[in-house]
């Protein structure tokens, strides 16, 4: 199998730089440079445990790859290129066609989804689900129900925070819609979020960057939760930002008052809210109690 059949089938299943990390053993650096052909000849261990990989989907699913399709994968490009280092931005091989999916309805055709705005996020059918970044949109698909039971737990004791300290931010889950830049091209809808300005509580949208904003990553939003939406949220003026990542039982916490650079925490840890100067703190223990059977299962 060549690399650019397994880029072939890396798009197909959307596999984030990281999964095939975690799964073939190899750095993520290194996955990302063999996909975008930084690394011409990559050693022969990298290449059999990258096979691991995907040798037994291409049997399971039979591919055919469309060879015209393929012989440009090796290009690579920078999504953000003005983007600084310390936010571990990195390349992006995808094909310009190909870049605004994740995975979700499928419900739109592919010219569908680009040079959009908010009046074409308004017209869409009630029933698709998307974001809209810098006049793309992005599908989403429905959360798990492990998804569901931190978003429950983060609202439910943010707001419970607020309430006994007779505070006036307000906490907030998806779907509520983030006209995040202000302007006509981005909406999007942060799992939970935390508005301490209620003027920009406008009723149908939040109008503006919230003060903080919760993602909870599943494998299909790993590359859009962790990068493509880290730097809108950065750029608009979010405060903090905290990417909970169920699968690897951890959470990593951006406050971009004081700094770029992450903490890292897991499922064990009280993670203090640093919009609130710590007075405030999650336990993550007790959500741990509560998905991990959807996890072992």
């Amino acid at each position: 199998m060549t690399i650019s059949e397994m880029l072939e089938i890396k798009k197909e299943y959307g596999f984030s730089y990281e999964y095939i990390s975690e799964k073939s053993g190899v750095p993520a650096s290194t996955v990302q440079k063999v996909f975008c052909g930084t690394t011409t000849a990559p050693r022969r261990t990298t290449i059999e445990a990258l096979l691991k990989v995907f040798e037994p989907l291409k049997t399971k699913n039979n591919h055919t790859l469309n060879p015209e399709k393929s012989k440009d994968r090796n290009k690579c490009s920078y999504a953000y290129e003005h983007i600084e280092d310390d936010l571990n931005i990195s390349y992006v091989c995808e094909e310009p066609e190909e870049f605004y999916t994740t995975s979700g309805t499928a419900a739109l055709q592919p010219d569908d989804y680009k040079n959009k705005t908010i009046d074409d996020y308004y017209a869409l059918p009630p029933d698709i689900r998307v974001e809209l970044i810098d006049g793309v949109f992005y599908d989403m698909a429905s959360p798990a129900t492990s998804h569901q039971k931190i978003s429950t737990f983060l609202l439910v004791t943010l707001q419970t925070f607020i309430d006994a300290n007779n505070g006036s931010c307000q906490t907030y889950a998806a779907p509520t819609d983030v006209q995040l830049d202000c302007d006509e091209k981005t909406m999007v809808q942060p799992d939970v979020f935390v508005l301490c300005d209620e003027n920009k509580d406008e009723e149908k949208c939040i109008f503006g960057a919230p003060d903080l904003v919760i993602e909870i990553l599943s494998p299909s939003t790993r590359y859009h939760d962790t990068m493509r939406k880290l730097y809108k949220y950065r750029n608009a003026g979010v405060r903090e930002y905290w990417i909970v990542m169920p699968r690897e039982l951890k959470i990593r916490v951006y406050f971009f008052e004081k700094s770029d650079t992450p903490i890292e925490y897991s499922f064990m840890d009280k993670i203090p809210v640093g919009i609130w100067d710590g007075r405030c703190k999650v336990d993550f223990s007790r959500i741990y109690e509560k998905i991990k059977k959807n996890l072992y299962d």
